[in-house]
């Protein structure tokens, strides 16, 4: 019997801050790929999420939420959505059940009219939603303003609809070969995910104006050769020294429990024992400074100048 031929897709996952791109992304691969956290405009960059089912590769590239941008990171971001749209065989707009249609979504409705994209509607956080009659509403607005492929209502926390939506996707994959290794779940350098999971602890433990002033960089990442541990340094930058107490924290606590926290996802992630050693350092205005923004990672393509 003849095997089935090999195909594959690129999708973006767009949509406004805090709809639920980035625990969609870690539901269809299985495992985190993609930081979260309940404060919006967790993700920064493009980050891919594969997928290898049977004869289907899938191809996920997580954006950041689409904003008004602020800084020169700000206009990173928005870079970084745009190209990832303009690339791509098709796109799942991630909208929440209930919510208005934001600006975030007809600019990206916009984008998809022009580049005449298909694109999969899905309306995720349906597990939050008490009144079900809110759904129906949520389709007939988002229908009236592009002729999508599909809607799929489903939740990224339950997994509920997520094979609904793979059988949505698969209609846009092409025949020929895979792109990555079968066995591989992302494109990212090892340093990226470490800096974005040690990223993830800061934003989850640490209140108020400080997350979104800090950036990751990692110093140093090496493996023992007589043991199987992965040694990593790491600084935690931010802006004003404020910032810097807030982040050790009372006797170095806080900073204990991001690096407690961060160790664990890094040795799941990796495999291994982790050694992890975190300092912070004040950069002011870094958000703003291309050359830093550069050194934390950020693809110096989408930046001006």
């Amino acid at each position: 019997m003849k095997a089935s031929p090999k195909k594959s897709a690129f999708i973006a996952i767009v949509g406004r801050p805090n709809t639920g791109k980035s625990s969609l992304l870690n539901a269809m691969i299985g495992q985190k790929v993609s930081i979260v956290s309940k404060k919006p405009q967790t993700t920064r960059t493009r980050v891919t999420g594969i997928l290898t089912r049977g004869n289907t590769q899938f191809v996920f590239i997580d954006t950041p939420g689409l904003l008004k941008p602020r800084d020169k990171l700000g206009d990173y971001m928005v870079k970084a959505v745009d190209g990832s749209v303009a690339g791509v065989d098709a796109c799942i707009l991630v909208t929440q059940a209930g919510a208005p249609v934001s600006p975030a979504d007809l600019s990206l409705i916009e984008r998809f009219r022009e580049l005449d994209l298909p694109v999969i509607l899905a309306i995720n956080k349906i597990d939050l939603l008490e009144d079900k009659t809110k759904l129906l509403e949520d389709i007939q607005k988002y229908s009236e303003l592009y002729d999508f492929d599909a809607v799929v209502p489903l939740s990224a926390k339950t997994k509920n609809g997520i094979d609904l939506l793979f059988e949505e996707l698969e209609k846009q994959c092409i025949e020929g070969d895979f792109f990555f290794p079968e066995d591989e779940i992302t494109d990212q350098p090892d340093r990226m995910v470490a800096s974005e999971m040690i990223r993830e602890k800061v934003l989850r433990l640490v209140e108020r104006e400080v997350p979104h002033g800090v950036a990751v960089s990692i110093e140093s990442f090496s493996m023992r050769e007589d043991k199987e541990i992965l040694d990593i340094e790491a600084t935690i930058i931010c802006e004003k020294n404020s910032h810097k107490g807030i982040l050790i924290g009372k006797g170095g606590e806080m900073l204990k429990q991001i690096g407690t926290q961060a160790r664990l996802d890094l040795e799941r992630f990796f495999g291994c024992k982790v050694s992890l050693g975190l300092w912070v350092k004040v950069k002011e205005d870094w958000r703003n400074r291309a050359g830093l923004l550069m050194d934390f990672g950020y693809d110096s393509r989408n930046f001006d100048g």
